[in-house]
Formats: C-alpha cells, structure tokens, sequence
C-alpha cells in the first residue's frame, strides 16, 4: 500500500503549533517502509536498527531511554510531562510493527499528549495509548521457583517477553515458534524450574506506584510476592498503541500487532471497510475472529508441551489453547451480549469483601468491575482446589485496575484503590496455595498491558477541524487513527 496522496496535508495540518497542546506527534509509513515521525518541532525518519534521520528541527523521539521516569520520585515529581521531556522506547520496532499491519493501519497514527483531555471522543482523567515510555511501561513481577530474590532491579523487559518466559519457566520452551518478537527472559526465571505458573494481568497498573505502594505497606500481597523474586523497575514496554487488547495479544502470543493483527481498541479493515471494535465486553469472546491465521498462544506451547497437563484462562479474551476458558463460557452461551451474558451470574458489588465500597457505591462502572474480578478470583480458586488437578499454566485477568486508573489517573484515589482491591484478592490465591502446602513450588508472573498517565481538565480540543479546513477527507478511530478516504 502506497502513501496516500493526501498524506502530506493531513500531516500539516495536525502538527500545526496551535495543536501542540493536544498532538504529541504523528506517524505514518513512508513509501520507501521508513517510518517518518512529526511534530510541530520538527521530523524525523526511522528504520529499524538504524539511528534516526532527522529530516528538519528535531527528532520528536529523540529520547527512546526505557528506564526514564522509572525512579518514582521523578515520575511523581514531572507527571504527564510534554514532548520535549518525555522518552519513547524503542519507537523503530514498534511503529514500524504497527504499520507492518497494511490492511488495518491507519494512513497517521496521531499521538495524544499526555495532558490531552478528550471526554466527549472517550477520552478519561486517566489515559493510555501513547508511545510515551510512561503509558507504555508495565509492571513485571517474578516470584517463586527459579526466580532469585533480588528485589527491585534496574532492567526493563518488554510485553512480548510475557508469554515466552511463562512457557520456558514451565519446560515449555522447546514449543516456542522459532520466529517470536519477544524472548524468554531466562535471567530472570530459570527455564523448566516451576511444575505451575500463575500469571496476573492487572489491567492498566501504573508500574512505578504499584511499586511505590508495595513498598510502603499499602499492597501487602505484593509485596509477599517480592519477598521471594523480583521486579524490574523499568517494567514491561508495551507495544504501540499502549493499549488493552493490543497487549493482551502481544502478551499472550510474543508477537507485535503488525504480526498478530489486533492493531488497536479500535480500528478499520480496509479489506471489508468496516470498522472493526475488538475490545468492547461485547466482543471480547470474538478475539479469534480477529487475529492473524498462523498465530499461536502461550497456552498452545504450554499445552502442546504435554497434553496431560491443563491451562486456564480466566476472564482473558486471548484464550485459544487453554483448557478452561471464562470467555469459551461466554460463547457456548451463544449470546450476542459477550461478557454481559454472564451478568445475572455476576456476585452483588455491594457484599464483595475485597472492594472499596465508597468508588462501588459512586462508580457504575467501578462496580461492574468488581463483579468481573470477584467472579475471576472463584474461578480462580475453583481451579487450584487441588495441587493434582491445578493447570500448568493459569493467565489470570483483573480489570477494576484499568477501571481505576481511568477514573482518576496513577496515584489518584480511585486507582490506588483499585489497586488494594486486586491486591486483597491475590492474598485470598497465596492463602490457598499456602493452604494447600504448594506457596513455595508455583511461579507467579505480574504484570500489565500498559501503563497510565494523568490528562489535564484544562487541555481541550480535538484536530478534525484542523483536518477538515484542510480539505483531509478521512474517518478518525479511537480517536488517533485516522484513515484518508479515496479522492
């Protein structure tokens, strides 16, 4: 797919000063398969591997240092930072996975500054999907056999390294494709070391404050968990865009989304022209229709590995191979409803002990949350009745975190919040693995699908005016990917 006609005009338009409040840059794919990156401040080309050729001002990711912000006293100290202050890792690899993805791409990725505000297209007090090192750094957590208890160590991994080091922690690496973008980190767990490994996902969990708070007392299973492993203050990068099902993806099948597909919450098949909405609680159960054909998962390797040995996928729309499936539920029920299917089966918000009742009560969304993860943790616990019948792999999704972090941004009221909440529910798993006498023999693996940043109330305005003075016909996704409609 060549570069579209109107390319150069829509870049204009969007990287206009008067747009630099809300524009952090954009990017598109250049005929030559150069990614060109543009603010206001200038340009810059980008290949693969080689450094960045600056076409005029200065390169607006310049700074690709994975470790920036990772202290947290900085971070805390400079939230939602411009441009000019901000890193973006690894922007070569990542953008140009994106665009790999011809036929779902969008003509120019726009990227929102972090302060961007933009309820009325969807936008929240706290906000993902920037190429920023802070929305895209997730937390990692390693504990248990085969992990040193190092405590907090300054290295970063990347989302696509999740899946890999799961399935080598439990002998399954000789089942991993040959041809992977993420690695099995094993200096960080020995490989074969665990007979089970738990994974968390704690949707949206700002990595540095998740840290900040376990080690202050106020997350004291994670800390239980730290104890006995590690965890990288860099976290997990995240695959552009920084977003849910994106990463979930990536996470699961150690694979870019210009490889599996899933490029976006949103996004338009040019093939069909329409617009294709993955992550919505609707369609979570569909996420195979929607994946690349040839695209195996973590609970393939694992299971493939030994067929004897079950894995289980507990409230995760990336689920095909496991044994056990919250969403393989949801489509034997055969309802156009997805997740919401479920609800009459959903436990009462307002009795859960794990939630904090004041963001229940208030929060519609806070409280449906809750439901989800506290029927999440039933199957959890249901699963590891028994040692002899636990799987060997169990991926275990929480989603009042990203609920949370949306609400009020890292470090607001609801987000820590929330964060205590997954926290006293993984204390109820540990409890039972410690009834059960297994505490020291099941690795566990936490982390996220990105991070968060706060937006400010008082950074408004959108750019399809700018577009559209400009003659740009297009369709805008997200808002962000921007699709120019044929002359």
């Amino acid at each position: 797919m060549g570069v579209h006609p109107d390319t150069g005009r829509a870049v204009e338009a969007l990287t206009q000063q008067r747009l630099a409040p809300i524009v952090d840059l954009v990017a598109y794919r250049a005929d030559d398969g150069a990614v060109v990156v543009a603010n206001s401040a200038g340009a810059a080309r980008l290949r693969v591997g080689l450094p960045a050729e600056v076409l005029h001002g200065r390169n607006p990711v310049a700074d690709t240092d994975p470790m920036r912000f990772a202290d947290y006293a900085a971070e805390a100290a400079d939230p939602s930072p411009p441009n000019e202050r901000h890193a973006y890792p690894y922007p070569d690899l990542r953008l140009a996975s994106l665009f790999a993805a011809v036929d779902r791409a969008p003509d120019v990725a726009v990227v929102h500054t972090a302060r961007h505000y933009f309820p009325e297209q969807g936008g929240h007090a706290g906000e993902h999907g920037s190429l920023n090192v802070v929305q895209s750094r997730a937390p990692l957590l390693l504990s248990g056999p085969g992990v040193a208890a190092r405590g907090v160590v300054d290295d970063h991994a990347r989302v696509v390294d999740v899946g890999p080091t799961m399935a080598a922690a439990v002998g399954a690496a000789e089942r991993l494709p040959t041809c992977l973008d993420g690695r099995p980190r094993t200096d960080l767990v020995a490989p074969g070391a665990t007979r089970w490994v738990v994974g968390l996902l704690w949707d949206g969990a700002n990595a540095g404050d998740l840290l900040h708070l376990a080690g202050t007392g106020a997350l004291p299973h994670v800390a239980r968990l730290l104890e006995r492993g590690l965890a990288l203050r860099g976290g997990a990068v995240a695959e552009f865009p920084s977003l849910t099902l994106v990463n979930h993806t990536s996470a699961l099948t150690g694979v870019g989304p210009g490889r599996h597909g899933v490029v976006g919450n949103a996004y338009v098949d040019r093939v069909t022209g329409e617009t294709v909405v993955p992550n919505d609680s609707r369609t979570w159960h569909r996420w195979a229709d929607w994946v690349r054909p040839g695209t195996s998962t973590v609970f393939e390797w694992v299971g493939g590995s030994d067929p004897a040995r079950g894995t289980a996928s507990v409230n995760e729309p990336v689920d095909r191979g496991a044994t056990y499936s919250t969403m393989g539920l949801i489509r034997a029920s055969g309802s156009a409803e997805g997740a919401h299917a479920l609800d009459s089966m959903l436990p009462d918000p307002t009795t859960s002990r794990f939630a904090t009742q004041r963001f229940v009560r208030v929060d519609p969304d806070y409280a449906w949350a809750t439901q989800v993860d506290d029927i999440g943790l039933e199957q959890v616990l249901q699963l590891w009745e028994r040692p002899a019948d636990a799987p060997a792999l169990l991926w275990w999704n929480t989603v009042g975190t990203d609920t949370g972090h949306h609400a009020g941004g890292p470090r607001s009221a609801p987000s820590r919040a929330a964060l205590a909440d997954a926290d006293r529910r993984l204390g109820a798993f540990l409890d039972r693995l410690d009834a059960l006498g297994v505490a020291d023999d099941v690795t566990v693996l936490l982390t996220a699908d990105h991070g968060f940043e706060a937006a400010d109330p008082g950074v408004r305005g959108e750019w399809g005016t700018a577009l559209a003075d400009a003659g740009v016909a297009h369709r805008d996704v997200g808002p962000g990917f921007v699709y120019l409609e044929p002359r």
